[in-house]
């Protein structure tokens, strides 16, 4: 999805250097390096959609939703393929990566970066270091959590209408409940963007010879913690 390996050639594809699109016909990587992971499908580029059509791309349409159930399966999950997939990602995925990126003797090399708003799940996305550029997080602000933020605006007014119109006590516990949620996801992430804004002005460049460990220390304020 990021382009670090691709389906029409062998090994590597690409790990710094100069981006070579030549390389992807079959499964084209995501084209800004940034991709949303949130607890619904807000963008076009949410990484359930992403990965489903990678799957897609490599086994075929007519397997496809039986390929998604072995792999919810085999993640123990429960509930729809995508509703599992997504809570995988959402709350599993970085830390397997980190594990599976882990030096002995010097700690979790993670090559996939999750910023993160916090618990609320407000906002987090996934980049790969790699393709990272000075004016990453300066994108990912305009193109990603502004319009995440003004989504949450909408949703609240909306569900503040909705509680007032509810027609039956359940109705309106229901509707309260996710007016919480959203509620607390929209204030989470407007403290994120202050972050966000005083990084994205700064338009932070990266040395990757300097290693995982000295870049994610740099970047902290934005990104999860390895844990």
């Amino acid at each position: 999805m990021f382009g670090r390996y691709s389906l029409d050639v062998e090994g590597l594809a690409y790990a710094g250097g100069k981006w070579d699109s030549s390389k992807y016909s079959t499964f084209i990587p995501d084209a800004d390096d940034i991709i949303p992971i949130c607890d619904e499908e807000y963008f076009e580029d949410d990484v359930v959609t992403r990965f489903v059509e990678f799957v897609r791309a490599v086994y075929g349409t007519d397997t496809l939703e039986d390929n998604l159930s072995f792999i919810a399966d085999a993640l123990g999950g429960k509930g729809a393929p995508r509703d599992v997939l997504r809570n995988y990602f959402l709350n599993d995925f970085f830390k397997d990566h980190c594990n599976t990126y882990q030096v002995t003797g010097s700690g979790k090399r993670p090559i996939y970066w999750l910023f993160d708003s916090g618990k609320k799940n407000g906002f987090k996305a996934l980049v790969y270091i790699h393709r990272y550029a000075p004016d990453l997080i300066a994108r990912m602000r305009t193109g990603y959590i502004h319009p995440q933020q003004a989504r949450y605006r909408t949703q609240v007014e909306l569900l503040q209408s909705q509680v007032e119109e509810a027609g039956s006590t359940s109705e309106r516990v229901r509707l309260n409940k996710r007016l919480k949620k959203i509620s607390e996801q929209a204030a989470e992430l407007a403290k994120y963007e202050e972050k966000v804004h005083h990084w994205a002005d700064k338009m932070e460049p990266m040395d990757l010879d300097d290693g995982v460990k000295v870049n994610y220390e740099k970047f902290k304020d934005l990104l999860a913690k390895i844990k």
